[in-house]
């Protein structure tokens, strides 16, 4: 990777092949998992408890992996307070914690770069007309900022006329959308939107009002899960039919990615695939035991990324439930890893980041 953007090559965000992303990842890991150990103290702390072994390189499946709820219950950063430029939060219901982030000025260009690169690889360099399935006002409370709002931020690089389909009470406004319809009719337009917020205030909404609206060239990019609608979770062969009902002549593509990795974003391809790309990995653990499950049986969804340096969430245990379908011989022709995904393991609280696992089961090694 470095080499191609010394040498100022576009970088295809999906060309390794998984036995030489993996001799990479070891030491970049370990590194990383050094880095800090070194600098954050309730990180060494928890390490030195368990009694790892941070000066020597480890295998992937032997990195130290933290569960994503730790973050709601410390402070965890790597680099001087006076540093951090931002702190991001998870999504979270009334009255719950939610995960922070902390990111310097460094970590966030480079969240920033790589989402770029990945989107940029399905979407083509130039910008399109861009409708978001949410309202503005996610944007205006600046008091936390959050991954919901980070996400439309980081979308709207690729769009033009920047247009939102919810007003400030999160009610369909189809007097705007149908405006931009029109402004836009000839051109091919994206749509970007969380799952569960698209069903509940524009599908749904649009059946009550017995309307529909006619996209012609349409993408929708979607991320989040269900949330608290799991009563109404439908699957994804459900989910786009009743996008292409209501709206039109839509392609659905989902993506899925976490607060605490922000910028490591596992988007679907046109056979259905979620991907691990260049700066990702991952693995799926047995629920039972957290050792490494086979290719093709269910599982935890275990995240690895290069991408944290200002904390330590460059190995996470989440606690979705996924299968790793195979590596590097998708028919799409990217390389590296290629999944499914579940949504929440059963039995998990249905949270933003849920508390499901004590911390010494969790970071004890398989």
């Amino acid at each position: 990777m470095k080499r191609e953007e010394e040498e100022g090559r576009r970088i295809d965000p999906y060309s390794w092949k998984q036995a030489e992303k993996r001799a990479y990842y070891q030491k970049a890991l370990s590194a990383l998992t050094r880095q800090h150990y070194a600098s954050c103290p309730a990180y060494q702390k928890l390490l030195d408890f368990l009694g790892y072994d941070v000066w020597t390189d480890q295998e992937l499946e032997q990195q130290p992996m933290l569960p994503v709820r730790l973050f709601k219950e410390y402070e965890l950063y790597s680099v001087p307070r006076e540093q951090i430029v931002k702190v991001m939060t998870s999504s979270g219901t009334s009255g719950q914690k939610v995960s922070k982030i902390f990111l310097d000025k460094e970590n966030t260009k480079q969240q920033t770069k790589v989402l770029t690169e990945i989107l940029s690889s399905f979407l083509g360099g130039k910008r399109r007309p861009l409708l978001i399935l949410d309202t503005k006002l996610v944007l205006r409370d600046r008091q936390m900022f959050s991954a919901r709002g980070a996400g439309i931020i980081g979308f709207s690089t690729f769009g033009t006329d920047v247009t939102y389909a919810l007003d400030e009470s999160m009610q369909l406004n189809l007097s705007e959308v149908e405006a931009f319809l029109e402004r836009h009719q000839e051109e091919p337009i994206l749509l970007f939107g969380y799952t569960y917020l698209i069903w509940q205030y524009v599908i749904e909404a649009l059946q009550q009002m017995g309307r529909r609206v006619s996209i012609q060239q349409g993408t929708l990019f979607h991320i989040g899960g269900w949330k608290k609608l799991q009563d109404r979770k439908i699957d994804a062969k459900q989910y786009r039919e009743a996008i292409q009902e209501q709206l039109g002549k839509v392609s659905v593509l989902n993506y899925y990615g976490m607060a605490e990795q922000l910028g490591s974003v596992f988007v679907e391809c046109e056979y259905g695939h979620l991907h691990c790309s260049n700066y990702s990995d991952l693995i799926i653990r047995r629920p039972h035991d957290f050792s490494i499950a086979e290719k093709k049986e269910r599982g935890i969804v275990e995240l690895l990324s290069l991408l944290p340096t200002s904390y330590p969430g460059h190995v996470l245990l989440t606690e979705d439930e996924g299968v790793i379908l195979g590596e590097d011989d998708c028919p799409c022709k990217r390389k590296g890893k290629y999944f499914l995904l579940y949504g929440r393991i059963q039995g998990a609280e249905i949270r933003g980041c849920s508390d499901t696992y004590e911390p010494t089961t969790v970071l004890g090694r398989k």
